[in-house]
């Protein structure tokens, strides 16, 4: 798998840099955003993941190529203007120790009364 840089665009008023990639995976599945991501954030000289978000991110059914957009902020003031569920999206691709919630806990089987019945008639309980 690798990533090829289509279009590279400096955006000086919002102190960001635009790339248009394209991510060839013929004999692979789909690259997780956090491999998007530090991708990108390899492919521009100087910047951090944590400023690096991927978006338009599109795979086309039966081909082994995904196309996206990758913008790479220069500060955290102006990677700001990104929307906060954008941010929430990536926090776990700049985290990997952060522990994910646990999934909700499977209920607790209490003994149901035809299982309690049974138990009893097995006992051979008074009679």
């Amino acid at each position: 798998m690798n990533m090829e840089i289509i279009e590279r665009k400096e955006n000086p008023l919002l102190n960001r840099v635009e790339i248009s990639f394209r991510w060839e995976h013929s004999k692979g599945a789909t690259p997780k955003l956090s491999e998007m991501v530090a991708a990108a954030a390899k492919a521009e000289p100087g910047s951090k993941k944590e400023l690096t978000f991927v978006k338009n991110v599109n795979t086309r059914f039966g081909r082994p190529q995904t196309t996206g957009i990758a913008v790479i902020y220069g500060d955290a003031e102006a990677a700001a203007l990104e929307p906060e569920y954008v941010h929430t999206r990536h926090k776990s691709t700049n985290s990997p120790n952060e522990a994910k919630e646990p999934a909700m806990p499977e209920p607790v089987a209490e003994d149901s009364p035809a299982e309690e019945d049974a138990a009893e008639s097995e006992e051979g309980g008074d009679e």
